[in-house]
């Protein structure tokens, strides 16, 4: 493969913003620890050098979701506080232990697992208890958590693991004023309390995310947990604009044109013929499509710039391509069609597609597909004074 020949589609990454993301953010959790949160390969992003990157910013935690992406960022030699919190029965608790990683147990089914790997592992595990203090998802109920702390008290005394954490997430922190919130922090609150009289010791009492970074103090505690605003996305359009909060967006996804040519007044185009041309024009070919990661349901709405003018997507998008209608425009094939970035060109933004696709930036672009090839710009850090938690 010749690695100098243009390519046809690249999510350009940039870790400078990222890392500039990550100091805003930072400025605001009032001395409280930023985990960057690169689950799901860092939201398509690239683990390892967003994590890298987090941390070169001050970061001081990072979380994933499952223990494989743990475990991969372990042996990429990534080292310090590391948390994932998805696990199911059979997992690779030991694993997990003995590479220093963070687990949560929300469940007594959990809780013996871990004890069990750590026996195994000839060391104790390091565990979260999670609290469903209302989301409904993972986390143990209130009326079940008295049981659960007097196993994992049991079993901190027998040696077998450590409560590191105390920990909860919100279910509607994306709408500000939305009454859960404050429900929710109460919950949290009685039942952190409740597990301290029972003498949890947690290092890190964590609940924001990333709209609860950005607009709840209240709920920053000792960690806060930054996601989607780390990659500089708001998450909602109720919370603001990144730029509102002095973030930009990481990630410009483009591809280049692979074909240019004219068609007569009444040309189908794509599957279905879904979009006919009303007039002799020129037509496009992006070659991308929904096994990348692009939006069927984008189809006729998707907005993409080429030469220096946002087109829309004309007919259906197809598993590797789809069509723009150039309006009788002739770029050269090769030229520029980006799809979406922070917007400094004029391009659409990833919030851009959500509302074409109707969906959210988080989907946009955590799906686009592996064999586009992550291109990172701006890896070496510049020389920056990062503020220390109590600052």
């Amino acid at each position: 493969m010749n690695e100098t020949a243009p390519l046809r589609a690249r999510a350009e990454i940039d870790l400078a913003a990222l890392r500039a993301n990550v100091r805003v953010l930072r400025a605001r959790t009032g001395g409280a620890r930023l985990m960057a949160v690169v689950k799901a390969d860092a939201y398509g992003h690239g683990a390892v050098p967003c994590a890298r990157a987090a941390l070169e910013a001050g970061a001081t935690w990072l979380g994933t979701a499952t223990p494989h992406e743990a475990l991969a960022l372990r042996a990429a030699g990534l080292d310090g506080p590391l948390m994932c919190w998805l696990w199911t029965p059979g997992g690779p608790w030991r694993e997990a232990i003995e590479a220093g990683i963070d687990v949560s147990v929300s469940g007594m089914w959990a809780l013996r697992e871990a004890s069990a790997a750590a026996e195994a592992a000839g060391r104790p595990a390091r565990i979260h208890l999670k609290a469903d203090t209302g989301l409904g998802r993972n986390g143990c109920q209130p009326a079940d958590w008295s049981h659960l702390v007097a196993e994992a008290r049991a079993a901190e005394k027998a040696g077998r693991v450590r409560i590191t954490g105390l920990w909860s997430h919100f279910a509607c922190a994306d709408e500000p004023g939305h009454p859960s919130i404050a429900a929710q922090l109460g919950v949290f609150r009685d039942m952190v309390a409740y597990a301290e009289k029972e003498g949890v010791e947690p290092e890190v009492r964590h609940m924001a995310n990333s709209p609860a970074t950005l607009t709840l103090p209240e709920a920053h505690f000792d960690l806060v947990r930054t996601g989607i605003a780390m990659y500089g996305i708001s998450p909602g359009p109720e919370v603001g604009t990144p730029a509102d909060f002095g973030l930009r967006p990481v990630m410009t996804l483009a591809a280049s044109l692979a074909l240019v040519k004219e068609v007569p007044a009444g040309h189908g185009i794509s599957y279905g013929h879904h979009y006919t041309t009303s007039a002799g024009t020129t037509l496009g070919l992006i070659p991308l499509g929904y096994a990348d990661g692009i939006p069927r349901h984008a189809s006729g709405r998707g907005p993409v710039l080429v030469d220096g003018r946002v087109r829309t997507i004309a007919g259906r998008v197809a598993m590797d391509q789809f069509v723009v209608d150039l309006t009788g425009d002739r770029p050269e094939p090769g030229a520029d069609a980006v799809l979406f970035g922070p917007g400094d060109r004029g391009e659409p933004t990833a919030e851009d597609w959500a509302v074409a696709a109707g969906t959210i930036a988080y989907e946009i672009v955590t799906r686009i597909g592996a064999r586009v090839p992550r291109v990172y710009t701006n890896e070496q850090d510049e020389p920056h004074e990062i503020p220390t938690d109590n600052d």
